[in-house]
């Protein structure tokens, strides 16, 4: 079963996800000169050119006055007594201007609402059968669900645990091992003065606000982007102007102040959604549990809101641990926490979840990547920022050529976008409802080379899934400063280069008399001054003798003296070059990955009666939660035996199954274990051969026994396919194939 989509919000037709942090793109605030660009672009904006919709709500505004004129002529016709015939022909015409309207209303439904007549489910209905599937069948569920269960919060179950298990180890496979990364576990529990230096304590935040009455917190652009999707989805009065006024708004939601955001919510009358009480001013939340280390409370620190962290402050123990060469990439999979102010969305929005993120160093002047051809002619969907602008779909464009273009920003960037591809469409993903979209300048960090985001479209619409980006060397930069340790790397040179160098050389003696123990630290932090720094510096000390200095390893400042240090310009033979690398960061949203692939995977299809549909996940072998279950045609000692002895060759080939014994009928087992998305079903119908059938096609061959186990691991490795099973086994054709 496919649904169809109504391309009704700009969140989804530009594929703006403001909730979606994984790359940490709202983290850092934007350079005055964007932030004044983002303004001018909201308040001058000009609708863009007309759409269907578009045409379809002026239409009916057309109609909606040739309505009102033509009534009110009829009105006019009755009050001056006109005859019969005359009146009855004035109400006929009134009747075919309101049928008229009448249609055009249904095709503005249909264009607004997804639903092309009765050829498929609403997507609400679709997800509300998908989501009461898995959670019925334990995939997962909420938590504390005897409790009334906490929001944000959830349960994976026995299937869910081995699909979640399952992706995992193929992530691992398909690049930790592939690629050599280093495989890190860092801590969740982190120190304050670590997500201080990354910007998270001051900015890791969404605007909030209370309902001025019950103090109940909702987030504010999630209220404003509902009104907009539901003035757009079910009010067909709105006119084609105010439509694209609501777009506008859900297309520039990310870019929105919190006064900004604020007069719209007053401007719109929203109001608190279980109440209607009045709501607050919009105001800052910061999404990090906090905590302290240690019983004295005197240690802040945060749950970690992402993995990358542990992986930057161990920057310089692994590149050591890679023998001081670059490039080279680092991985984590671990649980990240953020203290949502209204989940929902399912697994799609939660307060703790898994992350497995990638941070790729490189050189930032050779950004090549040796794998790069590898990629270089995959072609899938892109959705690059200027057809985002012009208000164009996301294209099939073939990978090299976004690079060869500069669309995508460098090989590297481009090859890491290449196998994330290739990973989702292994796992199970729709290669027709997966796109990379190029974020707008306006969402790009200051310090972002490029940024792309592999989007999922799934019933909730077009939902990030991985962050696919170029940080350059803000991350290590930002923990240098603040640690006062050098997170650098070194190219060594051929032959010796002649250079114009700053020296910064602090004289340890006059050091030691005046800092005594904290001599080390100082001298530390003077090394570690930027070239602009240690000018200013000078020029200080040359002006005023004497200047205060922050040593961010002893948290104040310290008075330093012209005789404390020396800096100067000075032609030095250099035997190497010394940079903070540039990190690509491939972030990887688990349970959004999940989520998408159970809803790609889902489907219905009528029962062998046709009295009922039922319910069937299309898993890949690959992450499949069970390979393969063995049933014993009928309750049979000797079937039972057989049952028992290719569950044991399963269990040595290392092949999750499960042997049913139960009386139930077979097309009800089968049944079943469709509905767990288990691929493969041995009938044990012999004590010689057996049936294996295919899930999806329902198609059964004969096997013998000792074979059976090592034909459906030889499909679940995927060192051959069921077509070449079909093709080289004898057919088996029964009734009881047929659910």
């Amino acid at each position: 079963m496919r649904f169809p989509f109504a391309l009704i919000s700009s969140s989804v037709s530009f594929g703006l996800n403001s909730s979606s942090r994984l790359t940490s793109r709202h983290l850092y605030p934007l350079s005055s000169k964007s932030q004044r660009s983002t303004l001018t672009t909201f308040f001058n904006w000009q609708p863009p050119m007309a759409t269907a919709e578009e045409s379809l709500r002026r239409a009916l505004a057309d109609k909606q006055s040739a309505v009102e004129a033509q009534g009110n002529a009829v009105r006019a016709l009755k009050a001056a007594k006109a005859s019969k015939p005359e009146i009855d022909a004035a109400i006929e015409a009134l009747n075919g201007l309101k049928l008229e309207k009448s249609s055009i209303e249904k095709q503005l439904q249909a264009a607004v609402s997804g639903n092309d007549g009765d050829a498929a489910l609403s997507r609400e209905a679709f997800r509300q059968a998908a989501v009461n599937t898995l959670e019925r069948r334990l995939f997962y569920i909420p938590s504390f669900k005897i409790y009334r269960g906490v929001a944000g919060l959830y349960d994976y179950g026995p299937p869910g645990c081995a699909v979640k298990s399952n992706v995992l180890a193929f992530w691992r496979q398909h690049f930790v091992l592939e690629e050599n990364m280093l495989e890190v576990d860092c801590p969740c529990v982190t120190p304050e003065v670590v997500l201080r230096a990354s910007g998270h304590v001051d900015k890791f935040t969404d605007l909030m606000v209370k309902d001025e009455k019950t103090g109940t917190c909702y987030r504010a652009d999630h209220l404003l982007k509902d009104f907009c999707n539901e003035k757009l989805q079910k009010d067909l009065s709105v006119s084609a102007e105010k439509a694209a006024e609501l777009k506008h708004v859900l297309a520039t939601l990310d870019d929105l102040s919190a006064e900004e955001l604020g007069a719209k919510i007053k401007e719109y009358g929203i109001t608190a959604p279980d109440t209607k009480n009045p709501l607050s001013d919009p105001y800052p939340f910061n999404l990090m549990f906090q905590t302290s280390i240690g019983p004295s409370g005197l240690s802040p620190g945060y749950m970690r809101p992402e993995t990358a962290q542990g992986i930057f402050v161990n920057f310089k123990d692994l590149y050591y641990y890679n023998g001081n060469k670059l490039p080279f990439a680092a991985a984590q999979i671990g649980q990240a926490f953020r203290n949502e102010i209204s989940p929902r969305q399912g697994l799609l929005r939660v307060r703790e979840f898994t992350l497995a993120e990638i941070e790729h160093f490189v050189d930032p002047e050779d950004k090549s990547h040796p794998k790069y051809s590898e990629v270089v002619n995959l072609e899938f969907l892109m959705f690059p920022r200027e057809e985002q602008m012009s208000g164009q779909s996301a294209k099939r464009t073939r990978l090299g050529d976004a690079v060869s273009k500069g669309t995508v920003n460098n090989e590297t960037l481009g090859y890491f976008i290449g196998r994330v591809y290739l990973f989702l469409t292994c796992l199970g993903i729709d290669k027709d409802r997966l796109r990379f979209r190029q974020h707008l300048a306006n969402e790009m960090a200051h310090y972002a080379a490029d940024c792309w985001d592999a989007e999922i479209e799934c019933s909730y619409g077009w939902i990030e899934c991985v962050g696919i980006a170029d940080r350059s060397a803000y991350d290590l930069r930002a923990h240098t400063e603040k640690s006062g340790v050098p997170l650098v790397a070194a190219e060594k040179f051929l032959e010796p280069r002649e250079v114009e160098k700053l020296a910064i050389a602090p004289v340890k003696k006059e050091l030691g008399l005046a800092f005594k123990g904290n001599q080390k630290k100082v001298v530390e932090a003077l090394e570690a001054m930027s070239e602009k720094e240690a000018l200013e510096m000078k020029a200080a000390l040359e002006s005023k003798g004497e200047v205060e200095f922050y040593v961010c390893t002893l948290g104040k400042n310290v008075p330093i003296k012209k005789n404390m240090v020396s800096i100067s310009k000075e032609i030095k033979k250099e035997h190497q070059r010394v940079f903070t690398p540039s990190v690509i960061e491939p972030s990887f949203g688990i349970g959004r990955i999940i989520y998408c692939l159970f809803e790609h995977s889902f489907y219905t299809r009528p029962s062998k009666a046709g009295d009922e549909q039922l319910n069937v996940f299309r898993f890949p072998p690959l992450v499949a939660p069970i390979k393969c279950t063995v049933f014993p045609l009928v309750q049979n000692q000797q079937y039972e035996h057989v049952a028992k002895v290719i569950s044991k060759s399963l269990t040595a080939a290392g092949i999750s199954h499960k042997i049913d014994i139960t009386g139930t009928s077979i097309g009800k087992r089968y049944a079943r274990t469709d509905e767990l998305g288990v691929p493969f079903a041995i009938t044990v119908d012999s004590t010689k051969d057996v049936t294996i059938r295919e899930r999806d096609s329902k198609l059964q061959v004969r096997v013998d026994v000792e074979e059976a186990a090592s034909v459906v691991k030889s499909v679940t490795d995927g060192h051959r396919t069921w077509e070449d099973v079909w093709a080289n086994y004898p057919h088996h054709t029964s009734g009881s194939a047929d659910d």
